[in-house]
């Protein structure tokens, strides 16, 4: 079966007339041909092109529009609000909207294998700090969850079952 693999890159030139359009209502000039360029940065990354003119920076144009209360999106607070959540299903910390405690175990090891997972895919692509943050976040959080289990069959013992 050789079909042709169709790739829709229409996306492009929809995201650069978004873009145009928002400099426009803003007064910045309409980008050059050469504000599009971009080139490979040591990292793999994708950087502006040296011969590009100062721009916003696009977390201070996110910053703006984002509504109050709301934080970065980046890999710490991803940990950090996994974790989180499976902190509430070992029962540890109650539940923000209900402040109840809310025990799902099978919900805190789906989290935690996530987080493993994670772990294992990223190793060697994390700074120090995101790298140290995930090994203890995971670290802890499987601790409490043995902990949790173990509570929990020593309950199961101890009730008589009818």
């Amino acid at each position: 079966m050789d079909r042709e693999k169709y790739v829709d890159e229409s996306w492009k030139e929809s995201a650069t007339k978004e873009k145009e359009k928002l400099k426009k209502s803003t007064g910045q000039a309409k980008p050059s041909s050469s504000a599009h360029q971009e080139e490979k940065s040591p990292k793999g990354s994708f950087a502006p092109s040296s011969n590009q003119e100062p721009q916003e920076n696009e977390a201070d144009q996110q910053q703006s529009s984002r509504p109050a209360g709301a934080q970065d999106i980046n890999f710490i607070n991803y940990v950090t609000s996994l974790g989180f959540q499976a902190l509430i299903f070992i029962g540890e910390i109650p539940h923000p909207m209900t402040n109840e405690i809310e025990k799902n175990l099978e919900q805190a090891k789906f989290l935690i294998d996530t987080m493993a997972m994670l772990k294992e895919k990223t190793q060697g692509n994390l700074s120090k700090q995101e790298s140290d943050l995930l090994n203890a976040t995971l670290y802890e959080l499987q601790l409490k969850y043995v902990e949790a289990v173990n509570a929990e069959g020593s309950l199961a013992v101890e009730r008589p079952h009818d």
